[in-house]
């Protein structure tokens, strides 16, 4: 990694050091906020921000539409080429620069250039989404990050950076000529970095479905392709194997609805891992001290069927504990049965099934289990059971460290990504030539 010649002090303990040539400079001395209202409506083209796609179309967005407004003379416009940021998520590096016209929720802060001969705005957004800048921005913030259980029922709430600390924050400025040349090598080397990551993700992604395809495959249709079928009576499966049972799921579960444990740890249900302590779940929540009465009890073994459900099908309890008051805990009636279930309800058919029994709109969207109760699903005999979930696991077993592998060079793709932007634009490391 090629160093400047000279550095020299900065008093700052994310960055202690920068080269010698570079300045200090308050975002507020940089650029200049545009506070444009869409009124009189000049635009419907809405956009949207993310960490990873930076700015988008709205329209192009595939899940969220109904959040698609009549009126939109309330949101600020957005030039192309103006720097748009969150506060909420600036410490994940929610900041970009736009490439379209159009319109932007109220919360979004949009900034234009003060003198385009001292900063160039896509240098900005770099130095804002840096990681160690992220760390400082973390400790500016005011709020709590995530899902809080407060009384049983799961808020989301969010860090927010205020606008004074938001402009008054210094960024290390090199001279014009450089912030392009360091603006131009960050674009061609990301540009690169992105397309390994989206080929390892395809890639991914391909090993997902085949694992899908294959656990689709056993569950509904055993482990002998020559076996005589029927029709299970449920559109979603299709024809099952003839000696094999089709129930209506209501007669093989009891609802567990036991409240007051209070000292049982808190449980949440994750569609990667199932139901498992909060204090085990990478993206950690918030937990209020407080409502832990009229929570749950969920037993190993039982399946709970949560707000996402309808996306990535019911979650296997691994551990005894206590879960939201909103969610249904399924107990099977036959435990013998649970491992199967286990598989059977993250399977394609069955989510399609579980589709078809949602209610509310958007963030209020759940099972209905009084639907869902009343379909059938396909129960083989327990030998043959105990056989399709040893043959998933063993098949499953290569495919999975497959996934590892992928998941591991992705995420070290994106730290490196993280660690190139803090090095380039921290001056620990010279691109110039």
């Amino acid at each position: 990694m090629k160093k400047y010649s000279k550095y020299k002090e900065t008093g700052i303990d994310w960055a202690p050091i920068v080269p010698n040539s570079w300045s200090l400079a308050s975002i507020r001395s940089l650029v200049v906020e545009r506070k444009e209202k869409n009124f009189p409506e000049k635009t419907r083209e809405l956009l949207a921000l993310s960490y990873e796609l930076g700015i988008t179309l709205y329209r192009d967005k595939i899940y969220n539409l109904d959040r698609v407004k009549e009126n939109y003379e309330e949101y600020k416009l957005v030039h192309e080429g103006d720097l748009v940021l969150s506060p909420n998520d600036i410490i994940k590096g929610s900041v970009h620069i736009s490439k379209y016209y159009g319109c932007i929720s109220p919360m979004y802060l949009i900034f234009k250039n003060r003198d385009e001969g001292t900063i160039n705005l896509q240098f900005l957004s770099y130095f804002l989404r840096n990681a160690k800048a992220g760390r400082k921005f973390f400790s500016l913030a005011k709020g709590l990050i995530g899902s809080i259980l407060d009384n049983g029922k799961y808020v989301t709430r969010r860090m927010t950076v205020s606008r004074n600390d938001l402009l008054s924050f210094k960024v290390f400025l090199p001279p014009i000529e450089e912030q392009n040349r360091i603006v131009s090598y960050l674009d061609k080397k990301i540009t690169l970095i992105e397309s390994c990551k989206c080929q390892r993700e395809r890639e991914l992604q391909a090993l997902n479905e085949l694992k899908q395809a294959e656990i689709a495959s056993v569950v509904t249709r055993g482990l002998n392709p020559n076996v005589p079928m029927k029709d299970s009576g449920q559109v979603q499966f299709g024809e099952i194997p003839a000696h094999w049972d089709s129930v209506r799921m209501k007669y093989c579960f009891t609802q567990r609805s036991e409240k007051g444990f209070p000292n049982e740890p808190v449980l949440c249900a994750t569609q990667s891992k199932g139901v498992i302590p909060q204090s085990l779940y990478e993206n950690r929540v918030v937990v209020v001290n407080k409502g832990f009465e009229g929570l749950k009890l969920v037993k190993v073994g039982d399946f709970v069927i949560s707000l996402r459900s309808f996306q990535g099908g019911i979650e296997y309890a691994y551990y005894q504990g206590i879960i939201s008051a909103a969610y249904t805990i399924l107990t099977p009636k036959d435990e013998r049965n649970s491992q199967y279930f286990k598989y059977l309800f993250k399977s394609h058919p069955f989510i399609q099934l579980l589709q078809t029994c949602v209610t509310g709109i958007r963030e209020g969207q759940n099972i209905n289990y009084a639907v869902l109760g009343n379909n059938f699903i396909p129960i083989p005999p327990i030998e043959e059971q105990n056989a399709i979930v040893e043959y998933i696991e063993a098949k499953t077993n290569s495919i999975d460290k497959m996934i590892d592998a992928l998941k591991a060079e992705i995420d070290r793709l994106t730290e490196y990504k993280q660690r190139l932007i803090s090095d380039v634009v921290t001056g620990q490391m010279n691109v110039q030539d």
